[in-house]
């Protein structure tokens, strides 16, 4: 099995590949686009080293909060 990437200019080829699809001479599979979030997200993980551990969250969490609410 071979897989490729398209991009569709025009809407009869989508229909096409749909009619492809019926037969079964070809399966489509719909790929998410990833988020400008989920694509920060990713890269902030690969450049830990270490797990952030339950106390070290609490309290940066309690530091913002502090920061936020105090007068």
């Amino acid at each position: 099995m071979e897989t490729i990437e398209i991009d569709i200019l025009n809407p009869k080829a989508k229909t096409l590949l749909k009619n492809l699809a019926d037969l079964k001479l070809i399966k489509i599979n719909k790929q998410k686009k990833k988020t400008d979030f989920s694509h920060i997200l990713q890269r902030l993980r690969t450049r830990t080293r270490e797990e952030i551990s339950i106390d070290d969250i609490t309290k940066e969490v309690e530091a913002v909060r502090k920061k936020r609410y105090e007068p």
